[in-house]
């Protein structure tokens, strides 16, 4: 099954580098999951918001230059958090990034620079990331929505 961005998407999109917008649609045709663009690039006074409200880490976030996108996953068109479904989805925009070889990072796989280096399947590279975490004694930040170029 193919699924296409909305126009809502599509609108999302503006302002982001070309490169990873090339990726997500790319990643739209391949997914097994229909998904959207809930954000791609965000202001400052947006960003400052998102760190008050403890919603992002960083004021340093790549959103406000256009190098980073959240993606929405659906189930027969509801909005869902389930992580399966970012993993899948993910396993899309690793396929789409190798094709055009643009480096992508994974807001669920932080210790992967590019996913589409990652031999398997990107639900193993979270689980990677969490035992590596929890290794560490430090606590995984799981952010499965979020893709960013690096």
């Amino acid at each position: 099954m193919s699924f296409e961005l909305s126009q809502r998407s599509l609108e999302r999109l503006e302002g982001v580098e070309d490169s990873l917008v090339v990726v997500v649609k790319r990643a739209i045709e391949l997914t097994k999951v229909d998904f959207g663009v809930t954000e791609g690039l965000r202001t400052i006074e947006t960003q400052k918001r998102y760190v008050e409200l403890k919603k992002s880490k960083t004021m340093q976030s790549k959103h406000l230059d256009g190098r980073a996108v959240d993606l929405m996953a659906y189930c027969d068109g509801v909005a869902s958090w389930e992580l399966n479904l970012y993993d899948d989805i993910a396993d899309a925009m690793a396929e789409a990034a190798r094709e055009y070889g643009v480096v992508i990072r994974w807001g669920a796989a932080w210790h992967i620079d590019d996913i589409g280096t990652w031999q398997g399947k990107m639900e193993d590279a979270m689980t990677t990331y969490i035992d590596l975490r929890r290794s560490q004694g430090k606590r995984p930040f799981i952010d499965g929505p979020h893709f960013e170029l690096m």
